[in-house]
């Protein structure tokens, strides 16, 4: 067994503290951006996805995992939504107003999602490292 074999387990934990870290921070800026009807392009901010894709040793075979990764940011196509608010600058001739794809209930979910994800990584990592004290205070024992 190689030192590589060993530490795969905190690897693997790591890279998903790293891909849920980067998951959290778009979905806040989703919430943060909820009510943005105009951005650089001149449309609705648009709703951000995170894909993520595991990664593969040994040449790509899926059998052995070794983690996990952010393998795009992606925009969500959904259409906007649509109110009535002739008083607002952004509204149209119809005083309708473009707001953004940005659903709060389903970003929420999303957060406590990735909030999980983070701490189960992280509970991982710990226990890995109590498994590795403990080892290493055994092996200086003997």
């Amino acid at each position: 067994m190689n030192l590589n074999q060993i530490f795969a387990a905190a690897d693997i934990s790591s890279s998903g503290l790293k891909a849920e870290r980067l998951h959290m921070e778009v979905v806040a800026n989703n919430i943060a951006n909820q009510n943005t009807t105009r951005t650089a392009n001149g449309e609705p901010y648009r709703r951000q996805q995170v894909l993520f894709t595991s990664l593969a040793e040994d040449g790509g075979r899926p059998d052995t995992l070794s983690g996990v990764r952010v393998e795009a940011i992606t925009s969500d196509q959904s259409p906007f939504r649509s109110v009535y608010d002739p008083g607002h600058p952004h509204a149209n001739e119809q005083g309708q107003v473009q707001l953004p794809n940005v659903d709060l209930p389903h970003e929420m979910v999303d957060l406590l999602v990735a909030s999980r994800a983070y701490e189960s990584n992280l509970k991982s990592l710990e226990t890995f490292k109590q498994i590795t004290k403990q080892t290493l205070s055994l092996l200086g024992g003997a």
